[in-house]
């Protein structure tokens, strides 16, 4: 199949092999660049989508944008489970291996010791929410059963500063809880990062406001432990919600050091990373 060449990630020479039935992106199966001991993940995919002009037109379109992130994502998953990849930005393209490799040459001392730090080590997302107020049980939709107006405008304005109270005694305990869960947390992991607050609309659980949203590097031999401790305040705090993706790839803990839009080398174009969880 000839194309442009999409990197995934840079690894040293894995551990086990990757599943046979592995697929990337544009459903080309990864393939294993070797430059100096370095291993580049890199399949092919077509000019029509992924050339520069093209490319920055379906950057817009989220539909296949998703399922570009998806694809990505499900090789550098496959490579978290047999080693530790260093994952690049979604959308890195090359025209062929040669510009690959030229790559590799110019970021080989950068791979090198980011590997050396990551080795061994996963990313884990905890993020913090504060959760809407239920609604009183046995009490009808707003539509079909209007709340009662206040008898006054003395009692319009206690209402609302009980409301006001109660908003800002949940945001508070919420602020607190997540600052010692910080700071637990930093206390068992070997890096740390806070990433801003999430849309509640991307959270997997759904409603609620994000508190915190932090990333953790974890050696795998302690994941197990970090698990425990996250689980253990689930539920903790009524109102609060704690949710912990991963193990991922080291996402946050990676300084991009490929430089895109580098005739020179090759480079076609690269986009933003493909997001948290791996963040």
């Amino acid at each position: 199949m000839t194309g442009l060449r999409y990197v995934y990630a840079v690894c040293r020479p894995l551990g086990a092999p990757l599943q046979a039935d592995l697929t990337g992106v544009a459903g080309d199966p990864p393939r294993l660049l070797t430059h100096h001991g370095l291993i580049a993940v890199v399949s092919h995919v077509p000019e029509r989508d992924f050339a520069e002009e093209a490319l920055r037109r379906h950057l817009e379109d989220l539909d296949w944008l998703a399922a570009t992130a998806r694809a990505h994502q499900q090789v550098v998953d496959a490579l978290t489970a047999v080693t530790t990849p260093l994952p690049l930005r979604l959308a890195t393209v090359f025209r062929d291996d040669s510009g690959v490799r030229v790559m590799m040459e110019e970021q080989e001392d950068h791979f090198r010791r980011t590997l050396d730090r990551l080795s061994g080590r996963v990313e884990w997302g905890v993020k913090v929410y504060v959760e809407p107020e239920p609604e009183p049980a046995g009490t009808a939709p707003p539509a079909a059963k209007p709340a009662a107006k206040p008898a006054s405008g003395r009692d319009y304005l206690q209402q609302r500063r009980r409301r006001a109270r109660a908003q800002e005694d949940i945001w508070q305990r919420t602020e607190r809880f997540a600052a010692r869960l910080h700071s637990t947390l930093r206390a068992h992991a070997e890096d740390a990062r806070l990433h801003p607050p999430q849309h509640s609309a991307l959270s997997a659980a759904g409603a609620g406001q994000n508190v915190l949203n932090a990333a953790y590097l974890v050696p795998r031999a302690q994941s197990e432990e970090f698990v425990e401790i996250v689980d253990r305040t689930k539920g903790e705090e009524p109102g609060i919600r704690v949710e912990l993706t991963g193990p991922w790839a080291a996402y946050s803990f990676v300084e991009q050091g490929v430089q895109q839009g580098d005739e020179e080398s090759g480079a076609v174009r690269g986009s933003g990373g493909p997001g948290e969880e791996g963040a």
